[in-house]
């Protein structure tokens, strides 16, 4: 069983992640799905797509779960039925799942070139010259992937990621930070942890 990582943050939150190696016949093994969740699984046309979708029910399981205790709202956010927080993400060859009793965001990303492309849209691009290339995609990669988990955690209500999400500078020794998100003239803090492995970058967000 390939959990690649267990993340015991405190007793009430822990983040799981899978490393997807298996067939798509090996991670449908066990798993029921719901009506709903079963026809977005069949109109999946992507085999990686699917594999992500599989392996993420097979995390719920290790986590007391089936997918008939997750839900999903008008704009995609999941909610289990007992009220616990949950986020989800999958990227290529990993996926992950966090829970939690307070507000939470998860987010892999494979480290890619194609990140510098996309930055002027969700960060300040010059704040970053004084850095090497691949520390660049690295530290790229770390903001996307904290702004996702917290437009994750928020539910996908129309924040913008320049102008709506600050993350707090940080170097590569200490992989923690906080972030603002500015709201209905509301700032409110989170805080960001970061993971690297295998050319993959994992954020999860807090609540304070």
């Amino acid at each position: 069983m390939p959990i690649y990582k267990t993340i015991t943050i405190d007793q009430y939150t822990k983040a799981l992640i899978w490393k997807i190696e298996e067939p798509i016949e090996v991670l449908e093994e066990s798993i029921e799905l719901s009506e709903y969740c079963a026809e977005r699984y069949q109109n999946m046309s992507s085999e990686i797509h699917r594999k992500g979708f599989m392996s993420v029910r097979q995390l719920l399981k290790l986590l007391g779960y089936t997918d008939f205790d997750l839900t999903y709202d008008a704009k995609g956010k999941p909610h289990l039925n007992d009220g616990t927080e949950i986020s989800i993400s999958h990227s290529f060859q990993f996926s992950a799942v966090i829970v939690s009793n307070r507000k939470v965001g998860i987010d892999i990303e494979k480290q890619r070139d194609k990140i510098k492309r996309i930055a002027p849209k969700f960060t300040p691009i010059e704040e970053y010259q004084s850095l090497g290339e691949t520390d660049l995609i690295r530290k790229l990669t770390m903001v996307w992937g904290a702004k996702e988990a917290l437009y994750k955690l928020y539910g996908k209500k129309g924040l913008r990621f320049l102008e709506d999400i600050f993350v707090r500078d940080f170097d590569f020794q200490n992989f923690t930070t906080t972030a603002e998100v500015y709201q209905n003239n509301l700032t409110t803090t989170y805080r960001l942890n970061f993971l690297e492995f295998e050319s993959y970058t994992c954020v999860y967000a807090l609540a304070l």
